[in-house]
């Protein structure tokens, strides 16, 4: 690694437990005052809505609380609408990656609106018009990021396109564990999975350079540590605040380098096929790293190493192989799909994903070149 180029963003991130009440400290160094809200009917359940306007009071002038999963276009046009007509001018995302996803495009189409072009700046260290607040609640790690998908339903099939953009990236980040306590089982383990995808992918990225290696590596034996007492264990403070380090890391991780064949095809599953993203990494990411592993290998190791997995004396590549083997085990531990057909994939939609997920520009960065759609269906008929 005697060359790597990367961007990093201007970002104010709060950690802690209770960290939730110095937001309005925070947003007065901003200076925002007229603030819309994007999150799910969940966070409104749990009381976490309630709490934010607690703290927010008259700036908070509009809350789109509808988010529903894979960020859906209707959707951003309505939120952007209303964002419009009461002239925003910061969007939090309050919940997972869905809602956080949602403030980038808002405020990406609200950017947009001001100055007439589209969010492609130059230089790369442009600052937004609107700045995006991120509040986390699940291990999704989209805050740390300036991407965001946005599936277009209305197109049959529906195709999630992914948006690249360094203005996207959250401003401020609040990092609060006890948002984290009433996370359900299931949600922990799919977005923890998801988390640990971004390290694997971080690790062996095309782009990687050192600060996203070690940031990666750091993240795995977090993930390694606190995911399953997570699971089991929901109101362990101490494992929550792990497992939310381990998810900030990986998120920082996977933030400057490209993503590779897990995460287009994930993308492909969950805007054409509807599967939820975390399922998808879950079912996907053994089968990912063992179709990479010839190539990877040596990479991967630090990933190895936190899952338990030490040398053999036979080289990196069984390592790595049973890497891919102890998270199929730990999704299993943690009753998730292992599957796609237990999330609803039909066998006859595999090559159309297939060569759906071969155009993605994402797949196209993979470490092991993809030149036939056939390896890509391959691998997807072994997960089916």
């Amino acid at each position: 690694m005697d060359k790597f180029h990367y961007v990093s963003y201007a970002q104010e991130v709060i950690f802690g437990s209770g960290a939730l009440n110095q937001l309005p400290q925070a947003l007065e160094r901003f200076g925002q005052r007229r603030l819309l809200l994007c999150t799910s009917r969940s966070q409104r359940d749990n009381g976490h809505l309630a709490a934010l306007r607690a703290h927010l009071g008259a700036s908070l002038v509009e809350v789109y609380d509808q988010v529903v999963p894979h960020v859906q276009n209707a959707q951003v046009d309505e939120a952007y609408r209303r964002a419009a007509e009461k002239q925003v001018d910061a969007v939090i995302g309050l919940g997972g990656g869905s809602p956080i996803g949602m403030a980038k495009a808002v405020a990406a189409a609200l950017d947009k609106k001001m100055t007439g072009v589209d969010l492609r700046p130059a230089p790369p260290t442009d600052q937004p018009l609107v700045p995006v607040i991120a509040i986390p609640t699940t291990y999704a790690g989209s805050e740390m990021t300036a991407v965001y998908g946005i599936t277009h339903s209305d197109e049959k099939p529906p195709r999630k396109v992914t948006v690249s953009d360094p203005k996207c990236s959250p401003k401020l980040v609040i990092y609060d564990p006890e948002l984290t306590l009433d996370l359900p089982p299931e949600l922990t383990a799919s977005t923890g999975i998801n988390a640990l995808a971004h390290c694997i992918e971080a690790l062996y990225s095309i782009t990687r350079h050192p600060l996203s290696t070690a940031a990666a590596a750091s993240a795995a034996r977090y993930i390694s540590a606190t995911l399953l007492r997570c699971y089991t264990h929901g109101q362990d403070l101490e494992a929550r605040s792990g497992m939310l380090v381990g998810a900030h890391l990986a998120g920082l991780a996977l933030s400057s380098v490209s993503m590779g064949l897990h995460h287009g095809l994930c993308h492909v599953l969950g805007g054409t096929a509807n599967v939820p993203h975390g399922i998808a990494n879950s079912i996907i990411l053994p089968h990912a790293i063992r179709f990479n592993a010839q190539v990877t290998a040596v990479q991967l190791l630090p990933a190895a190493e936190a899952l338990g997995i030490g040398p053999d004396g036979h080289g990196p590549v069984p390592s790595v192989q049973a890497a891919a083997d102890k998270v199929a085990e730990l999704s299993r531990r943690m009753r998730l799909p292992q599957q796609l057909r237990q999330a609803g994939v039909r066998k006859a939609d595999l090559p159309s994903l297939a060569e759906l997920a071969f155009q993605n520009r994402t797949v196209q960065n993979n470490p092991r070149p993809i030149t036939d759609a056939a390896q890509i269906e391959a691998l997807l008929q072994d997960a089916w």
